[in-house]
């Protein structure tokens, strides 16, 4: 985790001199996620049961809503996608409950798709610390969230997302734009029309899922939603890259037990083999699921697999079909 959040503190590079956000006021409207829900009135009087059954009924909202913003996922997954084969990254910026989503989704992308700690990263709101305890006052300025975006040095090649419920956190506001203006991809996720990060944001997602059960407690809709859309994002993204063969985790990291019993199943289903055959590929592998499932689908001994893999930049199915390669 440590290596995911640590920012570079010793970067002579940030400038001294930041340009002035242009979207760092908050809006004055009145936002959606803001406004008071006729669903959950008299909320404080209603039994256990009832107020399970409101929340769960305003939650069955959440899908449809992120449903309507598939178009735009769909753009960021493949934006993501270029990035990362370019040698670029994914970058979240996130203040309070959307800075701990993204940090999760950050987090969870090397054991899953083995994917180095640098390729998906986040940067919260008030630093490392702020995943544990509330520090809400660094979300006011656009000039921390510039400074802590400038030390990860963001270039054309990388894709920076913010990630903000109500779309107007200035501290996101302020590392989107930079980073934009450094020549970086940008996107957001929000859950409100019209607000200064979907401004100074090159695709919004725009998840509408209206007002909370409790008014303005974003911890609960809206994270909700983010959290469906970053894990779109990132599993569209390594699926697209072929990290992903069929619907099976083949860029397992096999660090633990139950993570080497996963990439076993998952040899033994790609490829109709015993449990003994997958072990003993697995090895001779240097337990490396992806070169494994080369090895067996095209027959083709461990030098030849990482070469196929090295020329398909880790593409799983383009290695086994080599031909393809050359297209």
């Amino acid at each position: 985790m440590a290596s995911l959040t640590m920012m570079d503190q010793t970067s002579p590079e940030v400038p001294e001199k930041l340009p002035t956000p242009r979207g760092h006021q908050e809006s004055h409207a009145v936002l959606t996620t803001e406004s008071p829900n006729a669903a959950s009135h008299g909320l404080d009087t209603k039994s256990a049961l009832e107020i399970a059954r409101i929340i769960n009924h305003e939650d069955a909202r959440i899908a449809a809503a992120v449903k309507k913003a598939l178009p735009e996922i769909a753009v960021v997954i493949d934006t993501v996608a270029r990035s990362l084969r370019d040698g670029g990254r994914l970058i979240y910026v996130g203040a309070g409950s959307s800075g701990r989503i993204s940090s999760l989704d950050a987090s969870e992308c090397p054991p899953t798709f083995s994917t180095a700690p640098s390729q998906v990263q986040y940067i919260m709101a008030g630093g490392p610390k702020a995943l544990a305890s509330a520090s809400d006052v660094n979300e006011d300025s656009p000039e921390i969230g510039q400074r802590d975006i400038a030390r990860r040095r963001p270039t054309r090649k990388d894709i920076v997302i913010g990630v903000s419920a109500s779309g107007s956190t200035p501290y996101v506001v302020g590392a989107v734009e930079y980073a934009r203006a450094r020549g970086a991809k940008t996107a957001c996720i929000t859950c409100n029309e019209t607000t200064p990060l979907a401004d100074v944001s090159e695709t919004a997602i725009i998840i509408e899922v209206g007002p909370e059960v409790i008014s303005g407690s974003t911890r609960m809709k809206a994270s909700t939603a983010q959290k469906m859309v970053l894990n779109m994002i990132t599993t569209g993204a390594m699926t697209r890259l072929g990290y992903v063969y069929d619907n099976l985790m083949v860029n397992v990291h096999m660090k633990n037990e139950k993570l080497v019993e996963r990439g076993i199943r998952v040899l033994m289903q790609l490829c109709n083999i015993d449990r003994e055959v997958a072990i003993r590929t697995i090895k001779s592998s240097g337990k490396s699921i992806p070169i494994a499932v080369v090895m067996l689908k095209a027959n083709v001994d461990k030098m030849e697999a990482v070469r196929r893999l090295a020329k398909s930049d880790g593409n799983v199915r383009l290695a086994i079909d080599d031909s393809r390669l050359e297209l």
